[in-house]
C-alpha cells in the first residue's frame, strides 16, 4: 500500500545550483503539482479498494509512477514542449490536469467491472479486461501533468535544482500530512477534487496578470473544483465491482469514507433488529438492536450460534475478555449474554467505532457506555502490546474489518497483510492469557475440502506454541466446524490454550457441539473422527512438518511478521503455470489475488516500455550518440528498484510500531520525502561528487544492517510509548536513509549530464530508465515479499544499489570535472 515515491522526483540535476529570485524559480508551482499528485494517488488507493478490491491499489501506485515518468519523457522528446514558454507549459499542464482529473473520475465512477470475470477467459472476460484498461488509462492521465511540470522546471532551471527538488518533496510531504484528515472528513472523492482545485489555482497563479482570458478560464476551473470538493455528492456514485455484495437500493442509512475502509450501513428488509455494515462494498458485520437487558438478547439465539462454543468450554463467565476486531459488537453482545465481567472491544476502523459508540448508540442500547464494555479504536496487536491486562478469553471473530465468510467469496484478502495472524501475533495473545485462559479464532471457509484458512491458522498457532516452549502443541489445540455457522456459510472455531486441555475441558468442548446444528470436530488433541487437513497439520511430527507443507497442494506454512500474507495460499509457480486456465466460482479465494498481481506486473512492464522507453525512438538519432547509455541505464535501474524495495519494506516494518496502517503509509512516506529533499539539498555541497556514491553505499550497508537486526528490537521496546514518541522515532530512524537516498539521483544526473553533447536528452534517458524500474518494482516487490519475506526484499534492495555502484564506477572514468 503506498505512494508516488521520492526517487521519481530526482530529475534534471545538471549542475551545481545558484540561488535565483523566488519569482523566477517556480517553487510554488512545483510544490502545488507535487501536492496534487500525491493527494490524487493516496485518495485513489481508497477509491479503487472500494470500487474493485484491495489488491488493485497496486494499479494506482504503478500508474502514478508511470504517468509522472511519461510526462518527463514527453518533455524530452517533444520539440513543441521544449520550444514553448515556461509559463505556457505550466499553465496548460495545470489547467488540463485539473480538467482531465475530473473527467477521469467521472469515467472511473461510471464504468462497472466484474474483475472475477477476467479469469473466465470468455466474452465477458474480454469486456471486463477492456473496462479495466479504461480505468488504468483514466488513472494514468491524472499524473502526466505532474511529470510535464517537473521535467520542464528541472530542465530549464538546472542551477535551481536543489530548491526546486526540495519544494517538490515538501509538497508531497504536505499532502501526506493532510490527506487522511481530508479523506476522513470529506471523503476520498472530495480529496481528489481538492487536488483539482489546487491545480486550477496553480493555473490562475501562472496566468496572472498578463493573460486575462487564461486567468478567467482557470478561475472557472477553480470554482468547479471548490464546488465539487465541498459537495462531492454532485459527482456520480462509484459503481462497485459487480461480483461484490449488492447493497439494497434505498436501504442505506449512512456512508462514510474512513482512513481504513469505506463503510456503508444498510437496513435489511424484514429485519428491524439489525443494521448491516458493508466494508469497501463487502458485507462485513452488523450492529444489533438492544435495550440493555440480557433478556432482550435471547432473540439472537446465541446458544445455537458457534459464538457460544468458547463460553461453554470455559465453564464459567470470563472475568476479563478481549474481542479483537469487535466491528458492530455482535460478539460483545454474545459475551454479555454469557455473563462476561468486562469486555475490551478493540476495533481498528474509526468509522465503525463512531457508529457503535455515538451515531447509532440509541439503536445498540449504548453498548459502548455499558459499564462492562470498553470500546477501543486501535490495532489489536498494538493494543495488546501496550496493555498490562491478562484475560480469561481473547477472541478473534474474523478481525479483518471484513466478515471472513464474505471476504472469502470475494477474494478480498489475498494480498492484505495481517499482523494478527502471525506466529508473533499469536504468541502475544497467548502471553496475555490468565491461567486456564482461552484464545479463540473463528474463520469463514469456502469449502470443507482443504480448510485453507483453518489449516494455516492452526499451523501458525502450532508454531507459536512451540516458540513458547510447548512440546506437544497438539494437546493445546481443538477445532470444530459448522457448515452453516454464520450468514449461512461454513465457519471454523479454533481454540488454543497455553496448557494442554484437560479431559474435563475436552468433554465440555464436545458437549458444546450439540446445540450448534451440524457442528463437527476436526481435531481434539490431535485425534479426529475422520481424516482432514487440519488434523494432518496437528498430528504430523515436528521433524516431518517441512515435508508435509512442501507436499501440500497449497501454501499453509506458518506466517510470521516477516511474511504476514496469511491469505496467500496459491504459490506463484503454480499461478504462473495455470495462468491461462479459467477459474470457476469455487476458486475465488484460490489464486485470484495472485493472478491479479502477476497481471499487474505484466501490464507494468508493457506500459512502462511503451510510455517510458519506446518514445526514445522519436529521437533515436540523438539517442544513439549518447555515450555509456547502457551502463548508465544499469545505474538508474538499480537506484529505482532499490529505492522502492526499501520503501515498501520499511512501511511494513513500521506498520505494527505505529499501530495504524494509515500512519505507516503517511508518516513513513512523509519522513522519506522530507529527508530525501534535505539529502538533495545537501548533495549540492558535495565537492568530490564522483567518490560520493561509493561512500553513500557504505552508509546504506550500515543502515540495512540496522533495519534488519536493530529496528524490530527498538520498536518492540518502544511499543508502549505515546503515539507522538513513536512518530518521532520513525522520523529519526528514517532520516539518515532519506538523506542518503536524496543524494544518489541528483549526483548521478548531474554527472551524466556532462557526458556527450546532449545533456537534456541524457538526463531524460536516466529519468525514463529510473521510472521503468520504479513502475515494475512496485508490483515485483510485493510478489517477492509474499514469496520470500520482507527481509529478503530489503537485502535485494541493497543488492540493487550495489549493482548501481558498480555501474557508477564503470562510468566514472568518463566524467569531466567534479572530481
Amino acid at each position: 500500500m503506498v505512494a508516488v515515491t521520492a526517487r521519481r522526483r530526482a530529475t534534471h540535476a545538471a549542475a551545481p545550483p545558484t540561488r535565483l529570485p523566488w519569482r523566477y524559480s517556480h517553487h510554488a508551482e512545483i510544490l502545488a503539482i507535487s501536492f496534487s499528485a500525491l493527494l490524487i494517488e493516496i485518495s485513489y488507493t481508497r477509491i479503487v479498494s472500494f470500487k474493485l478490491f484491495y489488491y488493485y491499489v497496486y494499479l494506482v501506485i504503478g500508474l502514478a509512477l508511470l504517468g509522472v515518468g511519461a510526462g518527463g519523457v514527453m518533455v524530452a522528446i517533444s520539440k513543441r514542449l521544449r520550444a514553448a514558454a515556461t509559463e505556457t507549459v505550466l499553465y496548460w499542464s495545470f489547467l488540463l490536469g485539473a480538467v482531465a482529473t475530473v473527467v477521469a473520475y467521472i469515467i472511473i465512477a461510471t464504468i462497472r467491472i466484474n474483475t472475477l470475470a477476467v479469469w473466465l477467459y470468455g466474452k465477458g472476460s474480454a469486456k471486463s479486461l477492456v473496462m479495466l484498461l479504461v480505468l488504468c488509462l483514466c488513472l494514468f492521465v491524472s499524473f502526466v501533468p505532474a511529470g510535464v511540470i517537473s521535467a520542464t522546471l528541472f530542465g530549464r532551471a538546472p542551477k535551481a535544482i536543489g530548491g526546486l527538488y526540495f519544494a517538490d518533496l515538501l509538497g508531497a510531504g504536505l499532502a501526506c500530512a493532510v490527506v487522511i484528515y481530508v479523506i476522513s472528513s470529506l471523503g476520498a472523492p472530495a480529496a481528489v477534487m481538492l487536488a483539482v482545485s489546487v491545480m486550477a489555482a496553480g493555473a490562475m497563479w501562472v496566468a496572472r496578470p498578463a493573460h486575462p482570458a487564461r486567468f478567467a478560464l482557470a478561475t472557472v476551473a477553480l470554482v468547479v473544483g471548490i464546488v465539487l470538493t465541498i459537495g462531492p455528492g454532485l459527482l456520480p456514485t462509484q459503481r462497485v465491482d459487480s461480483s461484490k455484495t449488492k447493497i439494497g437500493v434505498g436501504t442505506t442509512v449512512a456512508s462514510d469514507w474512513g482512513p481504513v475502509i469505506r463503510v456503508d450501513l444498510a437496513r435489511p428488509a424484514g429485519r428491524p433488529d439489525q443494521l448491516l455494515l458493508y466494508h469497501d462494498g463487502i458485507l462485513g458485520a452488523s450492529i444489533l438492536k438492544w435495550n440493555g437487558t440480557r433478556a432482550f438478547l435471547a432473540r439472537y439465539r446465541f446458544p445455537q450460534d458457534p459464538r457460544s462454543i468458547p463460553f461453554r468450554l470455559l465453564g464459567s463467565p470470563p472475568r476479563q475478555e478481549a474481542v479483537i476486531g469487535a466491528a458492530g459488537g455482535r460478539e460483545v453482545l454474545a459475551s454479555l449474554y454469557y455473563g462476561a465481567g468486562h469486555v475490551d472491544a478493540v476495533e481498528l476502523n474509526p468509522v465503525t467505532v463512531r457508529y457503535v459508540t455515538t451515531t447509532f448508540a440509541n439503536f445498540d442500547g449504548h453498548l459502548a457506555q455499558n459499564p462492562h464494555v470498553s470500546y477501543i479504536n486501535a490495532d489489536g496487536r498494538s493494543f495488546m502490546a501496550r496493555t498490562a491486562k491478562h484475560y480469561n478469553l481473547i477472541w478473534y471473530p474474523a478481525p479483518d474489518s471484513y466478515a471472513a465468510t464474505n471476504g472469502a467469496l470475494s477474494s478480498a484478502y489475498v494480498l492484505s497483510e495481517s499482523y494478527l495472524y502471525t506466529t508473533n501475533g499469536i504468541e502475544s495473545m497467548l502471553q496475555h492469557l490468565r491461567s486456564g485462559g482461552l484464545f479463540v479464532a473463528q474463520f469463514g471457509e469456502v469449502d470443507d475440502v482443504y480448510y485453507l484458512r483453518t489449516s494455516r491458522f492452526v499451523a501458525t498457532a502450532r508454531q507459536a506454541l512451540a516458540d513458547l516452549g510447548v512440546h506437544d502443541p497438539a494437546a493445546d489445540i481443538m477445532v470444530a466446524t459448522t457448515p452453516s455457522g454464520i450468514l449461512g456459510l461454513p465457519i471454523s472455531t479454533i481454540l488454543v490454550s497455553r496448557d494442554a486441555f484437560t479431559p474435563a475441558e475436552v468433554f465440555r468442548f464436545l458437549a458444546s457441539m450439540k446445540p450448534v446444528s451440524d457442528s463437527t470436530v476436526l481435531t481434539v488433541g490431535g485425534h479426529a473422527s475422520k481424516a482432514n487437513p487440519v488434523n494432518g497439520v496437528v498430528k504430523t511430527q515436528t521433524d516431518q512438518l517441512p515435508a508435509f507443507y512442501a507436499a501440500y497442494p497449497y501454501n499453509i506454512t506458518p506466517t510470521t511478521d516477516n511474511d504476514p500474507y496469511f491469505y496467500h495460499f496459491a504459490r506463484f509457480g503454480t499461478v504462473v503455470a495455470n495462468f491461462f486456465h479459467p477459474l470457476n466460482s469455487a476458486d475465488r479465494e484460490n489464486s485470484v489475488g495472485e493472478r491479479v498481481l502477476v497481471l499487474l506486473l505484466a501490464i507494468s512492464i508493457f506500459a512502462a516500455t511503451i510510455f517510458l522507453l519506446l518514445p526514445f525512438v522519436a529521437i533515436r538519432k540523438t539517442w544513439v550518440r549518447l555515450p555509456r547509455k547502457g551502463v548508465s541505464a544499469i545505474f538508474f535501474a538499480g537506484v529505482g528498484l532499490g529505492f522502492i524495495f526499501f520503501e515498501i519494506t520499511l512501511m511494513q516494518l513500521l506498520n505494527l510500531f505505529l499501530g495504524y496502517p494509515t500512519y505507516a503509509l503517511t508518516i513513513t512516506l512523509m519522513s522519506l520525502l522530507v529527508f530525501t529533499g534535505l539529502g538533495a539539498l545537501a548533495s549540492q555541497r558535495v565537492r568530490h561528487r564522483r567518490a560520493a556514491i561509493p561512500v553513500l553505499f557504505g552508509l546504506l550497508i550500515a543502515l540495512t544492517l540496522f533495519y534488519l537486526f536493530g529496528l524490530t528490537p527498538l520498536t518492540n521496546a518502544l511499543l508502549q510509548t505515546a503515539l507522538f514518541v513513536r512518530i518521532l522515532v520513525t522520523f529519526l530512524v528514517l532520516a539518515p536513509l532519506g538523506i542518503c537516498f536524496g543524494m544518489f539521483m541528483p549526483i548521478g544526473l548531474g554527472e551524466i549530464s556532462q557526458l556527450g553533447e546532449h545533456p537534456r536528452q541524457y538526463v531524460a534517458w536516466g529519468w525514463a530508465v529510473n521510472g521503468f524500474a520504479s513502475v515494475v518494482g512496485a508490483s515485483l516487490a510485493t510478489i517477492l515479499a509474499m514469496s520470500f519475506g520482507f527481509d529478503f526484499v530489503l537485502i535485494l534492495g541493497l543488492a540493487c544499489y550495489f549493482v548501481a555502484v558498480l555501474a557508477w564506477l564503470a562510468m566514472s572514468r568518463s566524467f569531466r570535472g567534479n572530481v
